[in-house]
């Protein structure tokens, strides 16, 4: 018979959009709720383990729906461009693990990988053996959502590397026929979701945003390719242009808000596609680690001009009604584990906390197809919860330091524990004490 328990709390936001609701009280049997509400309303069974914390707020895990656990964060490594030649593909791996057990500690149950251009190729392999390990519970983390990139020669993120640079001839693809396999075989090692480019992005050297990546038969390649496996597509996308170019391949999710139209922006919102905002990676805080992390001038110049049409995007589309699904793109920084400041740049353009608290909860769960599951406190779903310090709907940065982490809870069991007289994490060394990697 599974454990049955039950956690009572002061406040209880259930991730649907409604008031939060005092003193309520989740119960728990084995992975899934059973029971949510009132404590007045809830008969707790007499067998049940209580946890009672009338001090804190009970919430869904989080989740980033857009980021990559396996480049080289500003946290863990000094220099990304020195890292990118010194570090080996079995080395990497295992930040990729590192790095998803940093953002786990801090709430975020849920990950969407989108994916990794390496010297050494994709690396595909390489991050669903972190996802599955963790599956079978072999290390401690967050449920990994794979997107694998199938991209093209000379897409934005080829450019990820400078173009004199040495490239693995079998990580990129050209014309739709090379793409559809390039895409069976990413679905083939175990990939959730493909990842591919319909315009030139902000992060690389020498590469306008505004660039055409891939022909429509390409991009529809990709996508029918994943809808005929039963999967997914994401397609990254910075004008009117290439969204208008994404709906018409049938896009699963649109990453990124950059440049917008009215159009499309009502185009998006009748084919009710989920857009995923990366704001944070667009703030004066993730230029000024840049620039202390060996990205060039162009691509901060780039950055730092494109910063405020993002902002003018994320708030067109809001009131728009376009379902936004929260993803911060953290790669080379900010700090990993930090996803949450994301949600304070969705209030400070407009959102309410509680609106910014669906981006990462019931939206985020609903653009994943994992709605059935997690995304909200509903009984028959998995038991992904977290007890914050503080109220999150009324001052969403409560959610940003560690210590107001108090509980991570995953499928049920409890895997972060900072409550008083309690001292349970998934990173077994202190805060920050390992080295920074490579020169």
């Amino acid at each position: 018979m599974s454990k049955i328990v039950a956690i009572k709390v002061g406040k209880l936001i259930d991730g649907n959009g409604g008031p939060v609701l005092d003193n309520g009280v989740i119960v728990i049997e084995g992975d899934r709720i059973t029971a949510v509400g009132a404590q007045s309303d809830i008969q707790v069974p007499p067998d049940a383990e209580v946890i009672e914390e009338p001090g804190l707020t009970a919430m869904p895990g989080m989740m980033d729906v857009h980021l990559h656990i396996g480049q080289f964060n500003n946290l863990t490594f000094r220099n990304y461009r020195v890292a990118q030649y010194e570090i080996s593909p079995e080395l990497q791996q295992l930040y990729m693990l590192f790095h998803s057990q940093l953002c786990f500690e801090r709430g975020f149950t849920t990950l969407r990988d989108e994916g990794l251009m390496s010297t050494r190729g994709l690396l595909t392999d390489h991050t669903i053996a972190v996802r599955d390990s963790i599956n079978l519970g072999i290390f401690p983390g967050p449920r990994l959502v794979v997107a694998a990139f199938t991209v093209g020669t000379g897409s934005h993120l080829d450019l990820i590397h400078p173009r004199a640079a040495l490239r693995d001839p079998n990580a990129t693809a050209d014309g739709a026929d090379e793409m559809r396999k390039l895409a069976r075989q990413n679905l083939l090692r175990g990939a959730d979701w493909l990842k591919t480019c319909a315009s030139g992005g902000g992060g690389t050297d020498k590469e306008s945003p505004k660039v055409r990546n891939h022909t429509q038969e390409e991009l529809d390649a990709v996508c029918d390719e994943a809808h005929a496996q039963h999967s997914y597509c994401s397609i990254h996308c910075f004008t009117p242009e290439s969204q208008k170019m994404a709906i018409k391949a049938g896009a699963d999710t649109i990453e990124h808000m950059v440049f917008h139209s009215d159009e499309m922006n009502e185009e998006i919102v009748k084919h009710g596609i989920p857009v995923c905002p990366t704001l944070l990676h667009r703030t004066d805080r993730a230029i000024e680690i840049r620039s202390g992390t060996g990205t060039s001038q162009f691509t901060l110049d780039k950055m730092k001009k494109i910063q405020p049409f993002t902002y003018e995007t994320f708030q067109a589309m809001h009131k728009a009604g376009v379902k936004i699904i929260m993803g911060t793109d953290m790669g080379q920084e900010p700090d990993m584990g930090s996803n949450a400041l994301e949600l304070e740049v969705y209030v400070q353009l407009g959102m309410t906390p509680m609106e910014a608290i669906l981006t990462t909860t019931r939206n985020a769960a609903e653009a994943l197809h994992m709605e059935k599951d997690i995304g909200t406190l509903d009984a028959g779903k998995l038991a992904d919860i977290l007890l914050i310090d503080g109220n999150p709907a009324e001052d969403i940065t409560v959610l940003q330091p560690r210590e107001n982490i108090k509980v991570v809870m995953k499928d049920g069991k409890i895997f972060v524990d900072r409550r008083n007289g309690k001292d349970k994490s998934v990173i077994t060394v202190d805060y920050g004490s390992w080295q920074l990697a490579d020169g």
